[in-house]
């Protein structure tokens, strides 16, 4: 049976989205194509009419699942309110929705090129967000700090996830939140 091409770009679209969810919950060696394929309702024949390749696959769904360039139309959310939403028990605590650096960063820096290079213009928009926010006189100052609170919160939630210690998870957060070079 033909599918339109409609059927095609949602299937698509329901891969990418399954796929990222997986990938945040149990990395990206522990998931695979038929994993992928069942939580998005497909067939696993029917992956490789979309990509070549598992590799292919991570990196498309991560780069989908980054967040973007800012919208220009609307509100730049301030540093200080990214941070407390970022360093908040809620966000330790849902990993499948949760950020993709403190999730699967140690497994994408041994990733393909192109996953790796989609990270990595991920994590220059967000140091350009959090600079118009950070400390400092002027914008080596600002990038600077940004460098270091963006650091921080990621390598903060690997931690908090890492500890098996509620209390000291919960304490990294906080600490690391009430340390950051942001205004």
């Amino acid at each position: 049976m033909k599918v339109s091409k409609e059927q095609v770009a949602e299937h698509r679209i329901r891969i990418l989205a399954a796929a990222a969810r997986l990938f945040r919950q149990r990395g990206f060696d522990d998931v695979t194509v038929a994993d992928v394929m069942k939580d998005a309702g497909l067939t696993h024949g029917a992956f490789y009419g979309h990509f070549s390749s598992k590799e292919a696959l991570i990196a498309e769904a991560v780069g989908q699942a980054l967040p973007s360039a800012p919208d220009q139309a609307k509100p730049r959310r301030a540093a200080m309110e990214f941070a407390d939403g970022y360093l908040s028990v809620k966000h330790r605590d849902n990993r499948p929705t949760s950020c993709l650096f403190s999730s699967l960063g140690t497994e994408a820096a041994r990733g393909s090129a192109d996953l790796r290079h989609r990270m990595t213009e991920a994590v220059c928009r967000r140091i350009n967000h959090l600079s118009v926010d950070a400390e400092g006189d002027g914008p080596k100052e600002k990038r600077r700090a940004a460098i270091a609170a963006w650091s921080a919160m990621v390598g903060a939630m690997v931690l908090a996830r890492l500890v098996d210690d509620d209390k000291l998870s919960k304490e990294i957060l906080s600490a690391t939140r009430a340390s950051l070079p942001l205004v």
